[in-house]
């Protein structure tokens, strides 16, 4: 006889999750066969712990998987079991049922249901009933069932059962009249189900010319057969043109030679590659046949045929004017990509065929793509239209119900569904209200609010009214903070006598499980006393678990007494004595519960060491027995052994009444008096789940109030709200139970005492209950049965209906539909969850799903709690709207009269006492427009943020179309002076407007006209204007919103941040919140990784059909990087919307908003104040060379030479790689893009810089756009759209009404292109045909203002350049330069040219990193510099600073940040150690500064540290 081996000696290199490691650790393999086939294995197997059949199936996979691989062997395991005494057929019926049910499903379907609907019911331990419904099919398969279940239990597990099978009557229909009515409603739907399919069916069928009865005479003649000739499409045709095989030959298709050629002049009709006279045929021929599931196709499926949905499109241009068109398409069990090759003149008409959405019906040949290296369809044979085949679900119920438990997208990595889709199919259910309850955030408010806006446009458009009311919720991490420390105290002196205990049990639950060991200590007098310490015999097994856990197993306790008898024992022992314990509410839970049983009213005073604890040792992060013993230095040997636990805890107990009374605390009452809480206490409490609605306007902002306090104050992994807090703002609210995991559920489950179950439901105005299904994986887990799921079901129901409380049947909706339980598996198994793939069904059901669901209630009561209550919970609630909607602007005193004073001042210091006629019509025009539309306030904000960066020595840069108004200019808000090119006189006010010289730049900018005296006092006259028209910025109403954005110094953005506060006053304003999604990039990384650790293969299509399910999810917050919201003075934040700290970080004061900032900026003032590096930069070359930048003349012909040679560097092409232009490190011209675009145009004025900077910044208007149609000499860069302005202005000057042009313009530079209407009256307006289709190209376009105020910008940094190029390369190199490198560019510019080569051979071989070619782009700064004469100094340990550049001598002295490793935080602690003296030694250097070894070996190498010492330390040599 062969002997038994463990089974990891056979599989030793079996890799399993950790607890079925264990469990098989316990089990012996007693043989191994094989079939003569040699294609399947069994493994015999002996254990004597139960092993649920889903484990036993993942080990067979896991065998097969990584013991054969790819190899085909089928693996069985046969278990046998040898049980312990404890077993009997009742106790394993409990803990094996799932796994039989899940045994017979995988075998017969038949038994499953017999047994799922039937049930086992127990008269005696050994004595069972099986009761099945009276059907035939049970009478025929019950003799089979009944040897299956005799087989199992006694011969599996070797249990002797005494079995009897009883037949019991259906039960009688459920609410007849509803169900009447339903039936109705469901053969309806199938009707109409049936009757589109055979619309479908004869479509496809139907191959008649519509056009001629010729047709359908050959359609008769024809009946259904079709010719099926391969098209010759675009190279597409057959290798071979052989002709048909013989099968096809017989198959009735060969038809009249006549007909033949009838076909064949029918064809040159058509488009050539369309084979059939069949409408529904889009591309090829026609085909017919069953359809192959596409996770079925592999390489060997040759010819196939598929249906499904398109889902990716996309062409690619190849030579010989052709583009090949490459398609996903999927069925949903998996997808497959293909693709076309087409001439590029029949491109439209076929992604007119081919495009994303569209159902399709698909012929081709499968070959593995020598591309991609994946299967794919490579030959198409025929497309034909297809329908959407999916089974949707519909609610046919006549009354609805309405779900109140439901998480969207915004769930914080939980929920994967939009609430747009979500909402859309309660709508389309007839639900008539839903509720948006994502865990502890309200962000999917705005979702909720903008995706109904969306749905109800919809139904609009077709006429349809909607009546559903979204109710705005949250599911809120509830913290009881109310519960005293001491429970039913009556003043007890800490002196009294109290018994310190601990229990081991089975399970959790007081209800369902166990008590196995009690361990107590009595205390007298703050000294332990006398002990108790029993085993107790459970009467059932020990699960395997609990023994890991404690160590205790059926042997320890099968002589043990049982409870009935040790129980008195324990209660004689405590006597009236305080009961003390850790986490006392689950071991008096047990106590209370037993005692019940034996007829024991014992009902103790009890106090909770883990309460207590949280107040005298306020400082540990988690407070289980273990770790409070550590802190208090006292040992815990056998921890989860009730008798050392007892002794532990006992003596922590001794050490806390000694804390108490060194407090000043004596009794018990005392003891609670100091319970009071704390937010750092709140953080460590427990949390339970809870769902609170926003009743009305008031519980709106209650709700919005207590979300941001659970983000702001109480936040600890995750947003809690204290039970104090929600009663003080309760007023407005509803509070329900949740789920499993909140506090009431909890308490029912673990068998609570009756006060607490009441005083827990008292706090609730309803509570809830969900489908089985959702809880199974408590059953799973070994921690509880199927029937005591259902039982805690009903005891809610029950305190339901005593406490006069409705309960609820909710969903706890996760993702929409069943199928979409996918995206929520991959998301929660990216994030490490063991048991990611048993997904809940967490999906939306329907009305009869869920009555279906909760029908062991009975059919009223399901009805009640899942339509009634449900109804009357919705009716309760006010339509609300998540976002204010009214607008709520700040207000500042007076402020419509201070801008008109501070522009009138300024345009009177620039143009006199008597402004021109030209001055005072823009401006009157403007600041009535502003003031009238109630917009003097934002401007009032932008000049006294602009005027105090700029009395504080940093220019503010404008961005946007603020620069188009005149009063913004008036206002010193923008330098960009939007009037027509003019000349005026700062002497004598002289200005010029009108006049031929002056007239033509206009659309120019007044930079360009001659240098010119004034003709009345011969002073220089000042040149300015860049033709800008004010309704770029507000409309020709004046209505538009202004968006004033400006680009502060990135050293002063914090300041100007700080200085809102002093302009609204503290409490007024906000960070601008955004919300952090998950993006594709990770998803796919979720998805791929998800498959491969599952040994699946899944081509890329299908893995971007998944990603695209998972993308969108809500992963953190964060903050705009220069938005602030502005609250009107005497509101509350609340009204508006929750804050927070951005990605709940409690260690940093800034707030944001909690909703992202787009879904509020229509009502709340955002100002952008954004930092940029040109105001910094300036800054710096203004210090280093004491020239003001606001004196730069913008005719500077050195400066515009830049842009066309490098002649006014002093230096070649040659010497800098070959660039032909000194432009290299200016803003927006000195990237190869920029500096390609000023080759191509030649400019030759500031104005054609400013049109390049709008080419360039713009999407889709350079490239394949205006650049084509300067070089094919079309337009030029004059006439070509550079900028958004250029459409409305040239639009107008066609003649064409501005309000249209304006729009367009907006349409157009939005990248929404032209409307048929619009094409035509710009047609009618002579506008050439060249200009409509550049406007159709463009996806984006700059403002000409933006584009003015970032060239001045660019132009000063040149001037600098061009006549202060130590200053220039220095600033460059401490502020823009994002990579450089000392080792690398500090060396000299031989070393330079080298590194230079080496980094190029990268970037042409395509080696090269993202970081690399940033550091080319400095390295080619650094030629220049060199080329030019400069040099740098090696870096000095006691002159270099920590980011900056200095120049001594004329020469760059690098900072300490060039260093490739350090840090800027360790290039300030060199400067800050460098301050407190000289360095000893590399040691010492170390020491003082904090700096990492490797950087500073790498400062070593570089002779950075000259001579100084390795250590501190001497040696007799040092005195030699």
């Amino acid at each position: 006889m062969v002997e038994s081996k463990g089974f990891f000696q056979v599989f030793p290199d079996l890799k399993l999750e950790h607890n079925l490691t264990e469990l098989l650790n316990l089990v012996e393999v007693n043989k191994i066969s094989t079939n003569h086939t040699k294609d399947a294995i069994r493994v015999y197997m002996t254990g004597t712990r139960i092993i649920p059949k889903k484990s036993i199936y993942m080990v067979q996979n896991e065998i097969q998987k990584q013991m054969f691989g790819r190899t085909h062997i089928h693996v069985q395991i046969i278990e046998n079991y040898i049980l312990s005494k404890q077993y009997t057929p009742r106790s394993l019926w409990e803990e094996y049922r799932e796994s039989i049910l899940e045994e017979l499903r995988s075998s017969s379907i038949v038994m499953y249901n017999m047994m799922r609907k039937g049930s086992m019911e127990f008269t005696d331990e050994n004595i069972a009933l099986l009761k099945l419904e009276d059907t035939q099919i049970n009478k025929t398969k019950s003799r089979e069932l009944y040897e299956y279940l005799t087989e199992v239990i006694s011969k599996r597990c070797g249990l002797e059962l005494q079995l009897s099978v009883e037949y019991i009557k259906p039960k009688a229909g459920k609410y007849r009249k509803q169900m009447e009515q339903q039936e109705k409603n469901e053969i309806a739907e199938i009707l109409k189900r049936n009757k589109e399919l055979r619309q479908q069916h004869r479509q496809e069928k139907n191959a008649e010319n519509p056009q001629s009865e010729e047709g359908m005479q050959k359609n008769n003649m024809q009946g259904n057969t079709r010719q099926k000739d391969k098209t010759p499409f675009d190279g597409q045709a057959e290798n071979s043109k052989q002709s048909r095989s013989d099968k096809q030959k017989g198959s009735g298709r060969q038809g009249s030679s006549i007909l033949q050629e009838e076909k064949k002049a029918s064809y040159q009709k058509r488009d050539y590659y369309k084979k059939s006279n069949n409408p529904d045929v889009l591309y090829g021929r026609e085909f017919d046949g069953e359809f192959i599931p596409i996770k079925d196709i592999t390489e060997e499926s040759g010819n196939v045929m598929i249906r499904g949905q398109v889902i990716f499109c996309e062409t690619r241009e190849i030579r010989n004017e052709r583009t090949i068109i490459l398609f996903s398409v999927t069925d949903f069990t998996d997808t497959i990509s293909t693709k076309i090759f087409v001439k590029n003149e029949n491109l439209p008409e076929i992604l007119e065929i081919i495009k994303e959405g569209i159902f399709i019906k698909l012929s081709g040949m499968v070959m593995l793509d020598t591309y991609t290296k994946e299967i794919s369809i490579a030959t198409i044979y025929g497309i034909m239209k297809g329908s959407d085949f999916r089974v949707k679900r519909v609610d046919t119920s006549v009354e609805k119900r309405v779900e109140l438990h439901c998480h969207t997208k915004m769930s914080d990595m939980d929920g994967v569904s939009e609430a747009k889709d979500i909402l859309a199919q309660a709508i389309k259910w007839g639900h008539k209200a839903l509720a948006i309850t994502d865990h502890g955030n309200v962000q999917g408010f705005t979702e909720a609010l903008h995706g109904m806006d969306k749905i109800l446009g919809d139904y609009k458009k077709k006429g349809e009214k909607v009546d559903f009311k979204v109710i705005y919720g949250v599911e809120a991490y509830l913290v009881d903070d109310i519960k005293t420390i001491v429970t039913d105290s009556k003043a007890q002196s800490l002196d009294d006598t109290y018994v310190v205990f601990d229990i081991e049990t089975t399970g959790f639950s007081a209800a369902y499980d166990k008590i196995i060991e009690i361990g107590a200590v009595k205390v007298i007098n703050g000294k332990i006393d006398s002990k108790f310490s029993e085993f107790i015999n459970p009467l059932i097994p020990i699960p395997f678990r609990i023994e890991q856990l404690t160590g205790i197993n059926d042997s320890m306790v099968m002589g043990a007494e049982t409870i009935d008898k040790v129980l008195p024992k324990f209660l004689e022992f405590c006597g009236d004595c305080v009961m003390v314990a850790h986490n006392a509410d689950f071991d008096m839970s047990f106590i209370c519960k037993n005692a019940a049983d034996l007829g024991c009213d014992y009902k103790p005073t009890t106090l909770d060491t883990v309460s207590l604890a949280r107040q005298l040792l306020p400082t540990l992060n988690k407070y289980k027995l273990d770790a409070v013993a550590k802190a208090l230095n006292i040992s815990l040997e056998h921890h989860h052994r009730a008798v050392d636990d007892a002794g532990c805890t006992a003596e922590i107990f001794v050490k806390f009444i000694q804390m108490l009374k060194n407090r000043g605390i004596s009794n018990l009452d005392e003891v609670n008096e100091l319970a009071e809480s704390t937010e750092e206490s709140i953080r460590k409490l427990p949390s339970h789940h809870a769902i609170i609605l926003a009743k009305n306007e008031l519980g709106r902002r209650h709700l919005y109030r207590l979300v941001s306090d659970s983000h702001l104050k109480y936040f600890h992994r995750q947003p809690r709200i204290p039970k104090s807090e929600f009663l003080k703002y309760r007023e407005g609210l509803i509070i329900g139970s949740a789920c499993e995991a909140g506090e009431l559920y909890q308490a029912v489950y673990s068998g609570r005492s009756d006060e607490e179950i009441a005083r827990l439901v008292n706090f609730y105005d309803y509570l809830e209950i969900q489908p089985n299904g959702n809880n199974m994986f408590m059953v799973r887990k070994g921690e509880t049965t199927l029937e005591n799921l259902i039982e805690v079901n009903k005891k809610i129901v029950q305190l339901g209906e005593k406490f006069n409380k409705l309960v609820v049947a909710t969903c706890d909706v996760h993702f929409l539909n069943p199928e979409d339980e996918i995206y929520r598996r991959i998301i929660m198994a990216g994030k490490g969850f063991d048991d990611a793939d048993n997904q809940a069904p967490l999906f939306l059901r329907t009305t009869e799903e869920m009555l279906n669901e909760f029908s062991y209630l009975g059919a009223e009561k399901a009805e009640e709690v899942v339509i009634t209550n449900t109804n009357k919970i919705a009716d309760m609630i006010e339509p609300l709207s998540p976002v204010h909607p009214d607008k709520a602007p700040p207000v500042i005193p007076n402020s419509d009269q201070t801008l008109r004073d501070i522009c009138y001042t300024k345009a009177h210091s620039m143009y006199g006492p008597d402004l021109p006629e030209i001055v005072t019509e823009r401006l009157e025009r403007e600041l009535n427009s502003i003031i009238s539309n109630g917009f003097a306030v934002m401007y009032i904000i932008a000049q006294k943020l602009v005027w105090k960066s700029v009395e504080d020595g940093y220019l503010v840069g404008s961005r946007g179309s603020v620069g188009s108004s005149f009063v913004a200019t008036m206002a010193g808000i923008t330098e960009v002076n939007p009037l027509s090119p003019h000349y005026y006189c700062e002497s004598c006010y002289y200005s010029e407007f009108d006049s031929p010289e002056v007239k033509k730049y206009t659309g120019g900018s007044g930079c360009d006209m001659p240098d010119k005296n004034c003709p009345v006092c011969n002073q220089p006259l000042i040149k300015a204007g860049f033709d800008i028209p004010f309704e770029t910025f507000l409309g020709f109403k004046g209505n538009k919103e202004p968006d004033i954005d400006l680009n502060f110094s990135g050293e002063y953005q914090s300041k100007a941040h700080e200085y809102t506060e002093v302009i609204f006053g503290k409490g007024q304003t906000y960070r601008a919140g955004t919300i952090g999604t998950l993006a594709d990039k990770t998803a796919f990384g979720y998805v791929k990784k998800y498959y491969e650790e599952r040994g699946q293969h899944k081509r890329v299509c299908e893995i971007n059909r998944i990603v695209k399910g998972c993308t969108g999810v809500r992963r953190t917050t964060g903050q705009h990087p220069g938005g602030i919201i502005v609250l009107p003075y005497g509101e509350e934040i609340y009204k508006f919307t929750p804050v927070q700290h951005p990605a709940n970080d409690m260690t940093v004061k800034t707030v944001t908003t909690h909703f992202d900032y787009h879904s509020i900026d229509h009502n709340l003032l955002k100002l952008d104040i954004l930092g940029h590096d040109d105001p910094t930069m300036i800054r710096m070359l203004e210090d280093l060379t004491g020239l003001d930048a606001t004196t730069i003349p913008l005719d500077c012909k050195e400066v515009m030479s830049l842009f066309k040679s490098t002649e006014a560097l002093g230096i070649t092409p040659e010497d800098i790689g070959g660039c032909e232009l000194g432009a290299l490190g200016i803003p927006e011209f000195g990237t190869d893009f920029a500096m390609q675009m000023l080759i191509d145009t030649q400019p030759t004025t500031f104005s054609d810089l400013v049109r390049i900077a709008g080419l360039s910044h713009g999407t889709d208007v350079w490239l394949g756009n205006a650049q084509t149609l300067i070089k094919e000499g079309t337009a030029t860069i004059s006439t070509a759209i550079c900028t958004r302005d250029d459409i409305m202005i040239y639009l107008i000057h066609q003649g064409m009404d501005k309000e249209l042009s304006f729009t367009i313009m907006e349409s157009v530079r939005k990248g929404k292109g032209l409307k048929p209407e619009w094409e035509d009256a710009m047609k009618a307006a002579n506008v050439p045909d060249w200009y409509i289709w550049s406007c159709k190209k463009i996806k984006y376009m700059f403002p000409k203002a933006h584009a003015a105020a970032y060239v001045m910008m660019a132009w000063r940094i040149a001037y600098y350049k061009v006549f202060y190029p130590a200053a220039y390369y220095a600033a460059f190199f401490s502020i823009r330069a994002s990579s450089f490198n000392y080792e690398l560019m500090c060396q000299g510019r031989d070393k330079l040219e080298y590194f230079l080569a080496e980094y190029r051979k990268k970037k042409d071989s395509g080696t090269i990193t993202p970081k690399e070619e940033d550091t080319i782009k400095d390295m080619r700064i650094v030629q220049e510099m060199y080329a030019r004469g400069f040099e740098f100094l090696p870096i000095d340990l006691y002159q270099s600073q920590a980011t900056k550049f200095q120049i001594i001598d004329g020469k760059l002295l690098p900072s300490f940040g060039t260093i490739d490793g350090m840090g800027d935080k360790a290039a300030e602690a060199v400067v800050e150690a460098a301050k407190d003296g000289e360095f000893l030694s590399k040691d010492d250097f170390r020491m003082r500064t904090k700096v990492s070894k490797t950087v500073i070996d790498l400062m070593s190498d570089l002779g950075i540290f000259g001579d100084l010492p390795e250590t501190n330390q001497l040696s007799l040599f040092d005195f030699a």
